[in-house]
Formats: structure tokens, C-alpha cells, sequence
């Protein structure tokens, strides 16, 4: 394996031969090449997928009211439906087992002043542990808790964007905020996956915007995470019902699909996983069909090869090469070539998706790129293929008697 001189004939035959070394280099780096694009763009699509949903908890269901399409119990058609306390009650009693955290929800677009800067944000009236919902991570401070919402205490949690364009390098924590004409103290900073347009919001407690800006009992919308113990199908179940019985609770046509508002992201869940599943098994099968495509052009190429130089390895054998050296040259020149342009491929792929990448998110492609162990594991079978590629005909040739292979032409 480390004879010099054994390296030294394989790199003159190598120089000697540099069309035939090309050709099969180009098979496997084209192979390698073609691999490494594929299984990037494909890691690239699964991103924007997982990107999506960590905009929110996996396990998250919204309701919210809209205007109903049919009349029914002697409502008429457009009756518009106003969710209020007396739902959220309801919601967690009925289904406290199914339900890990519920928030009701007020929403509006307000002004907020700090000192000279001024912007306009959404102000969010929510329920300890809206983060957990929304993937939010507190990185001063601290979230809602239920003293607040007792109190209804004029406190605020404000993310991360809102924050610098606000207050700039300066920290908003304890600082007061002007919002719509009435002082909040900042009490956390967010910052979110979903990224700056998630980081422009403001929470605070539901009670005491629900006081100020309606004084009554009415809900924009709820929120909720479902029992992670519950499995696709019986969330998706789950949510379905408590569509039913909110239908039902505010005499809604059965059949109306608009009256009332639900997204389970179990639903979304179960397409996406199972659009992955697909898309994975389509990127592996063109993937290795791509790699046996490699494996056959290099056994062809090597086959070719042993059978030029069937006149070369007669005068080696007939000046004392045993068949094991023979073998073993050509296999190590086949390894060698397959392991350089295999690398090459590598490198020239993956610097593709490097150089690609940011113009393809338009196409929903996000931060496509490749695992080493994978690409590293296809060029593993490349070399391996090209180890039985030259095996099989070296062995054949080196059994030739040297009077059979001077003779061939």
C-alpha cells in the first residue's frame, strides 16, 4: 500500500494517460456532483418547512369568530359572531384534559412613544404563557403571570425589534412606554423564530386590555396548545370537536363553514410530514440512481482500461509481477481517482448551494445544503465501486498467460 514504487508507476500511468484518467475522474465527480445538489436542495425545502412552524408551537390550534354564510334558529345569513369570557370558561372546563395552556386574545394597532422616537406597533392582550405558543423566548425579564392578569396591572413585554427601534443599544427594561396615551412599564423583551415581524409586538396582560380598550367581556380570538400526549389523529379530532360545540353553543349552522374559524397545526403537521417522507424518498432514489449511474460508468471505464492494457500487464508479468501486484495497482489507481474527483464533486456541489443558496429562498428553498456524513458516505460507495470495478477485470487480466496478453492488440 505505501510502496514508493508502486505509487510512482501509478502516477506515470496516470500522466500517461490522461484522457482515459479524465474520463473517469468526470463520471465520478459528475456523480458526487449531482448527489450533493440533490440531497441540498432537498434539505433546503425540509428548512422552509421546519422554518414555517417554528413561527409557532407545533402543537398550537387558533379559533377565531367570523360572519356566518346560512341562516339558522332564525339567524339570519352575515350575522357576525363575538367570541367573549363566558367561551373561554367554557373551552377550558370542557377540555381541561386535552388542553395544555388556552389564551383568549384582544389585538389593536397602537402608537407607541418613547422619549423623541415614535412608531406604530400591535398591541396583544394576552394570557401567561402566550410565549410558549408563539416560540418565544424571553431574553430580560420576564413574561406575563397570572398576578398580572388579576391586577390588571399596566405592564408590557415587548420584543426584540421594538426594543431597538425604540430605545436603540439602550435596554428597555423598567423603562416607560407611552402607548396610545397611556404609561406601561416594560417589563420583558421577546425575541422570536418567526423573525423581526414577530419582534414587533407588544403583550400585555388580556384583563387589563380588555378593561381599557373595550371594558366589556369580548375576545378577538383564543389560542391554545393541545396535549402533546395526543397523537396526530386524536388532536386533529379534538380540535374538530370543540369546532362542533362552539357551532353548536353559539347556534351556528352545523354545515357553516365560516361562522366560526379553526387552524389545528396538527392538520398542517400531517401534510407536511408526509410531504417530506415523499420528497425524501424521491431525492434518495434519484440520489442512488444517480450514484449506480456512477458505479456503472466507472466499471465500464475500468473495463476498458484493463483491456488496453492487456499488452503492458503481459511484459509486467513476463518480467516477474505476480498477479496480487497487478491487482493491486489497478485497484489502488482506480481508489485514487474516484477518491480525488469524488472530493472535487464535494467541494464543487457544495460550494454551488454556498453560492445559489441566498437567491433561492424566492423559491422556497431555504439554506439548502448537505450533511458530510451523507456526501462523504456516497463517495465511500463510489470508491468502493471503483475498488470492484478494477477488481473483477485485473483479476481477470493478471490470470492471462504473458504469451496470450503480448499477443493482443
Amino acid at each position: 500500500m505505501f510502496d514508493l514504487d508502486r505509487w510512482r508507476e501509478i502516477f506515470q500511468s496516470i500522466s500517461k494517460n490522461k484522457l482515459r484518467s479524465i474520463l473517469s475522474g468526470f463520471t465520478v465527480a459528475f456523480a458526487i456532483l449531482l448527489f450533493t445538489l440533490l440531497f441540498g436542495i432537498g434539505n433546503g425545502l425540509q428548512n422552509t418547512f421546519k422554518n414555517e412552524f417554528a413561527k409557532d408551537a407545533i402543537n398550537s390550534i387558533y379559533i377565531w369568530p367570523n360572519t356566518t354564510t346560512k341562516a339558522y334558529k332564525g339567524h339570519q345569513i352575515g350575522r357576525r359572531i363575538q367570541f367573549t369570557n363566558d367561551d373561554f370558561n367554557f373551552l377550558k372546563e370542557k377540555y381541561s384534559d386535552k388542553i395544555q395552556m388556552i389564551s383568549p386574545r384582544l389585538q389593536r394597532s397602537v402608537k407607541v412613544v418613547y422619549k423623541t422616537e415614535e412608531d406604530n406597533y400591535t398591541l396583544r392582550g394576552v394570557y401567561p404563557k402566550y410565549d410558549i405558543l408563539e416560540s418565544a423566548e424571553v431574553t430580560e425579564g420576564r413574561f406575563l403571570n397570572l398576578r398580572d392578569i388579576k391586577e390588571k396591572a399596566k405592564i408590557v413585554v415587548i420584543g426584540r425589534m421594538v426594543e431597538k427601534d425604540l430605545f436603540g443599544q439602550v435596554s428597555a427594561y423598567g423603562k416607560q412606554l407611552n402607548i396610545g396615551g397611556i404609561m406601561y412599564k416594560v417589563i420583558g423583551v421577546f425575541s422570536d423564530p418567526g423573525g423581526d415581524g414577530d419582534e414587533r409586538f407588544i403583550y400585555t396582560p388580556f384583563s387589563t386590555m380588555q378593561q381599557i380598550y373595550g371594558n366589556n367581556d369580548h375576545v378577538d380570538e383564543f389560542g391554545m396548545t393541545y396535549n402533546p400526549e395526543l397523537s396526530i389523529e386524536e388532536a386533529i379530532a379534538f380540535s374538530s370537536q370543540m369546532h362542533r360545540e362552539l357551532k353548536k353553543k353559539h347556534e351556528i349552522d352545523p354545515n357553516d363553514q365560516r361562522g366560526i374559524r379553526v387552524h389545528n397545526y396538527a392538520s398542517d403537521n400531517k401534510e407536511v410530514t408526509g410531504m417530506m417522507v415523499g420528497l425524501s424518498i424521491l431525492i434518495l432514489i434519484i440520489g442512488f440512481g444517480t450514484l449506480i449511474a456512477g458505479v456503472v460508468g466507472i466499471s465500464n471505464i475500468m473495463v476498458y482500461i484493463v483491456k488496453e492494457r492487456t499488452k503492458e500487464l503481459g511484459i509486467r508479468k513476463a518480467i516477474g509481477a505476480t498477479p496480487g501486484a497487478i491487482v493491486s495497482m489497478i485497484m489502488l489507481e482506480a481508489i485514487l481517482i474516484t477518491a480525488i474527483s469524488g472530493y472535487f464533486g464535494l467541494v464543487l456541489g457544495v460550494g454551488i448551494l454556498e453560492i445559489t443558496g441566498p437567491s433561492l429562498e424566492k423559491y422556497f428553498i431555504l439554506n439548502p445544503g448537505v450533511s458530510t456524513p451523507v456526501v462523504v458516505g456516497a463517495t465511500i460507495t463510489l470508491i468502493l465501486a471503483g475498488m470492484i470495478a478494477g477488481y473483477l477485470p485485473a483479476k481477470r487480466a493478471a490470470q492471462i498467460k504473458p504469451i496470450v496478453a503480448l499477443r493482443a492488440d
